[in-house]
């Protein structure tokens, strides 16, 4: 009861959205699909006290920890999709689970251009991964939300969900349109671990292929599962490590001196429990 009044303003939040309802926009052969979860993430911001003031420090902090609850929820809807179409799933799991290596490159490519630009620990939070739900909670357990990597996955994460549901919806369907792959690929390809973009290139593969739409949202979704799932346990013994090598090569690189490693205030409170114990 004592954070009712972060409850009412969410609430608020999400029946606006919901009201709003998917805008299609048609850009050529491709189609822009924005969703409600766009909305109340922009509304959210404007609440926060640096703008209207309408929510304190305190509450965004309790939000900001109430996040992972509110996913499981999300995963679990995305999950009743699976069923029906197991058998087509099962016979595409290699497909699926090899599609992981595919986030590699993030830090082939972010990683670089991150540090010439002149980002620090910042990097490796933002190009460790696509810095999804999962991620983001894998950096705050690590490095703590508040430390310069929690800053880096946190602005990732932000300008995914407000720019990357416009591009993966318009790239599926330039995707479907030009390139020769099926259908059920492009639902594969689009559960990168992020229920926001798989729905809007889900979405725009829908209209594409109607006959196909519920096979598709159960591609996609079980691909986003995979991705949520294995897709972790990929950053932990793959990406975060290679993350802390390619940074510490590039950062020589450029700066011709060792970066400063992470430091020990910005770690979680399950972190330190850990270190005293």
């Amino acid at each position: 009861m004592k954070n009712l009044r972060l409850h009412i303003t969410v609430l608020i939040l999400v029946v606006i959205a919901e009201r709003i309802g998917n805008i299609a926009i048609t850009v050529g052969v491709g189609k822009i699909v924005l969703l409600p979860m766009m909305y109340a993430l922009l509304m959210g911001i404007l609440t926060a006290p640096r703008f209207t003031k309408i929510s304190t420090d305190k509450e965004v902090k309790v939000a900001s920890s109430l996040l992972g609850v509110t996913l499981m929820l999300l995963m679990a809807k995305y999950g009743t999709l699976v069923g029906p179409s197991l058998p087509k799933i099962l016979a595409a799991s290699p497909a699926l689970i090899l599609q992981e290596f595919g986030n590699l490159g993030t830090i082939l490519l972010g990683i670089p251009v991150a540090v010439f630009i002149g980002l620090k620990r910042e990097t490796i939070g933002a190009a460790h991964s696509i810095a999804r739900e999962p991620n983001v909670a894998l950096i705050g357990e690590r490095y703590g939300l508040d430390s310069a990597e929690g800053r880096g996955v946190m602005g990732v994460y932000i300008c995914g969900t407000v720019i990357g549901t416009i591009f993966f919806g318009l790239m599926a369907s330039l995707a479907a349109a030009y390139l020769p792959f099926h259908p059920y690929a492009l639902a594969m390809a689009a559960g990168v671990g992020s229920a926001s973009m798989m729905t809007a290139a889900v979405g725009s593969l829908s209209a594409m292929y109607p006959q196909m739409a519920d096979q598709l949202a159960a591609f996609g979704a079980a691909s986003n599962m995979l991705s949520g799932l294995d897709g972790l346990y990929m950053s932990i013994w793959l990406a975060l490590p290679f993350s802390e090598w390619l940074y510490r090569k590039i950062y020589r690189l450029k700066y011709g001196t060792d970066p400063e490693p992470a430091k020990k205030e910005g770690t979680s409170a399950l972190a330190e429990g850990r270190e005293t114990k």
